[in-house]
C-alpha cells in the first residue's frame, strides 16, 4: 500500500489516545517532582545551548530553590520571612544579587519569588546594593594594606 492510500483508521489516531499522551507534550519527565528534582540537579552542569529554554529554565528554577533553601537556612528565617521582611533588606538583597550571579533567573522571577517589589524597583535596589557591596570590598581591601604596611613600618623600628 502507498503512503496516499492508507485507510482512514491509520491516518488518524483517535482522540482518545491524543489525551493520553497530553502530559507528555508539554513536559520532559515522568515521575515524582522529588526525581524531577533529582534530574534537574544532575543535569544542571551539562546544559548547553543545544538544550531546549523550557529546560535550562526549569533547572534555573531548581537551582535557585537549592540556593534560597540555603541562605534561609543560615540566616535562620523561613520562607515567610521573605514577605514579612522589607524590600530593602540588605540579606535579601544580597540573596537576590547571589541567584542573579549563579542563576539565569530574570530580575522579575528574582523580584517576585524573593518579595521585592516590582521589576523595576528591585533592579534599582539590587543595583544599589550591588554598588554599596563592591565599596565595602574596596574598604575593607584598603584596611587590610594599611595595617600590611602599617605591620612593615612596626618591623621596622
Amino acid at each position: 500500500m502507498s503512503r496516499g492510500h492508507l485507510p482512514h483508521h491509520e491516518t488518524r489516531r483517535p482522540e482518545a489516545e491524543d489525551e493520553e499522551w497530553e502530559p507528555l507534550k508539554r513536559g520532559w519527565c515522568i515521575g515524582s517532582d522529588e526525581f524531577k528534582k533529582q534530574m534537574l540537579e544532575k543535569m544542571e552542569k551539562t546544559l548547553g545551548e543545544h538544550h531546549s529554554g523550557e529546560l535550562r529554565r526549569e533547572s534555573a528554577e531548581a537551582k535557585a530553590e537549592r540556593i534560597i533553601s540555603e541562605e534561609l537556612r543560615s540566616l535562620g528565617w523561613s520562607a515567610a520571612d521573605l514577605s514579612l521582611r522589607r524590600k530593602s533588606d540588605p540579606a535579601k538583597l544580597a540573596l537576590a544579587n547571589r541567584l542573579r550571579r549563579e542563576t539565569i533567573l530574570s530580575v522579575e522571577a528574582i523580584a517576585e519569588r524573593l518579595h521585592l517589589g516590582s521589576p523595576k524597583s528591585a533592579r534599582a535596589r539590587l543595583r544599589e546594593s550591588k554598588g554599596a557591596e563592591i565599596r565595602r570590598r574596596e574598604r575593607q581591601s584598603n584596611a587590610e594594606t594599611e595595617m600590611n604596611e602599617f605591620k612593615d613600618v612596626v618591623l621596622l623600628i
